[in-house]
């Protein structure tokens, strides 16, 4: 029996950054869902039920520490979360985030 690819939802506004993740990830083994905004995220997140998300943090309908809050509600799947703004991590933390270290 062949096992299923582990699923991962890539949530970005920019289509350049969700092209790229989601070309790294299948090309690694990754089975990948997509989508344009926090509140497209959340409805792929309960529909889509993936292993692990990937999320960008600033998003202008829905920013990343929105979508964690009500992501925190709907399960314990787990999320890594991006930004360039080094800034967020705290914001991150508040927001349901957890910081592990090996």
């Amino acid at each position: 029996m062949v096992s299923a690819s582990p699923r991962v939802l890539v949530v970005d506004d920019y289509p350049q950054i969700l092209r790229f993740i989601g070309i790294c990830l299948r090309s690694n083994g990754y089975s990948v869902m997509t989508a344009a905004s926090g509140r497209e995220g959340l409805a792929v997140l309960v529909s889509g039920k993936p292993d692990a998300v990937l999320l960008d943090i600033r998003m202008p309908d829905m920013d990343g520490f929105e979508f964690l809050k009500k992501a925190g509600d709907l399960g314990d799947c787990p999320v890594v979360a991006y930004s360039a703004t080094p800034e967020y991590a705290g914001r991150a933390l508040s927001a349901g985030a957890r910081a592990e270290h090996e």
